[in-house]
């Protein structure tokens, strides 16, 4: 082989295989658990062996074409589908209407066979026939393989059912979003598989140019996980922040099931002496509505009643899209001591911070708004002023001593046991 011929090798199978490299790296690394993840992984490394198959083969002698194309491309070949069909029915929720003991075993039926023609030599696969034209070795089109595309083809379409039914059993247009999404990538994977698999192009292709259709399913497939699982707290973008966030931060779903807490929710939590997974338990009717009503809540106060006391909390709430289901991020901050240091600006303004008497700026207001009220009423106002004997020498000559704080505690019982009269 020439240094070009193996340079256009390089580029026609090599680019290709780094990277379906890259995206089973790339998606493993963000979730790695996850059984969506997985697939998708397997998926990719299915690809890239068949185009690992196909860079060796054209590389060595014609003679080995037909069993690296029985045994190694015709078996990742056949457990392709299943693969795919078990990450759609798993993506789409379709799963959980499946018998147990039908899911996921069926889809993997096909290893059965793969393993039964591995072990016997490719003796279940009609062998492939090849003939060499420049630096390819290109299979014959005959009526077997024409019969093994249009089953191929048959099988990509097969692939659109659970979308259509997840599509039509769809809560929200996000859903809706991500399944079209997804159809549109198989219905260009399985045009492209169709032209390009049916149609010889004789040496001015590579063989097998249908497989490039993977390339596009795989795109697809990985842009609409990054587009609709951005908010993957294995991510180490995102991982920092969550756990860096001194609020309480919650990952929620409608159920009120929480899937995921923060370090500073652990940490509220074991102040109120309360378990995460009834923090819906701290809101009130009114946020649990707009909750259940999918509502984006920002910046609402509510009181709480816990073991540990009264509690203000500020709440926000907003919702994600999370391994294809609707979640909410619950954002919870403790204000009980911003909002009595508020009050107690608030109360000092008009107090005297000893006595706990009103001053005079606090005196002049509601002077003006009894004033106010008698001219619009055409009322005559009564003002009576008592004097506390000496006490403005007290204050002039040495100030509000702490002797005069029962006096101001006085004053406010009699205010209140008034008030309670009235």
């Amino acid at each position: 082989m020439s240094l070009n011929n193996a340079l256009l090798l390089l580029f026609t199978h090599g680019v290709p295989i780094l990277f379906f490299a890259y995206m089973t790296t790339n998606v493993l690394l963000r979730n790695f658990k996850k059984v969506e993840h997985i697939l998708l992984g397997l998926i990719s490394v299915c690809y890239l062996l068949l185009f690992a198959e196909e860079y060796v083969r054209n590389q060595v002698s014609i003679e080995y074409s037909t069993l690296l194309s029985s045994l190694w491309l015709s078996s990742v070949g056949i457990i392709i589908p299943g693969l795919c069909f078990h990450f759609l029915i798993k993506f789409t929720r379709l799963d959980a209407r499946l018998p147990r003991w039908i899911y996921p075993w069926i889809f993997y039926l096909p290893l059965i066979f793969v393993a039964v023609n591995l072990a016997t030599g490719a003796q279940l696969i009609s062998a492939q026939q090849f003939t060499e034209s420049g630096m390819w070795k290109l299979p014959v089109y005959n009526e077997g393989y024409y019969i093994a595309m249009a089953s191929s083809v048959f099988m990509d379409l097969l692939f659109l059912i659970p979308l259509l039914k997840g599509s039509s059993i769809a809560e929200t247009q996000e859903q809706r979003s991500i399944y079209k999404q997804l159809i549109w990538g198989i219905a260009v994977s399985v045009l492209w598989h169709g032209v390009f698999g049916f149609i010889n192009f004789g040496d001015h292709l590579p063989p097998y140019p249908y497989l490039y259709s993977g390339i596009l399913w795989c795109y697809f497939l990985r842009r609409t996980m990054h587009k609709h699982d951005f908010l993957n707290l294995y991510d180490k973008r995102f991982e920092k922040l969550f756990n860096l966030n001194p609020d309480a931060i919650l990952l929620v779903n409608l159920k009120g099931n929480v899937k995921n807490a923060n370090p500073g929710a652990m940490r509220f939590f074991d102040s109120i002496r309360l378990e995460p997974a009834r923090c819906f338990e701290l809101l009130g009717l009114e946020i649990k509505t707009q909750i259940q009503a999918q509502v984006g809540i920002k910046q609402v106060e509510t009181e709480v009643v816990t073991d540990s006391g009264r509690l203000v909390l500020l709440v926000n709430a907003d919702y994600v899209w999370v391994d294809n289901e609707p979640h909410i991020l619950l954002i919870l901050r403790d204000i009980t001591l911003q909002n009595q240091h508020q009050e107690d600006i608030r109360f000092l303004a008009y107090h005297d911070p000893l006595t706990r008497l009103p001053n005079r700026r606090y005196f002049y207001e509601k002077l003006e708004e009894a004033l106010q009220e008698a001219r619009n009423r055409q009322e005559t106002l009564a003002l009576l002023l008592i004097d506390l004997d000496k006490l403005k020498w007290l204050n002039d000559n040495g100030g509000i001593s702490p002797e005069m704080t029962p006096c101001g505690k006085r004053r406010e019982s009699c205010k209140n046991r008034s008030a309670s009269e009235g």
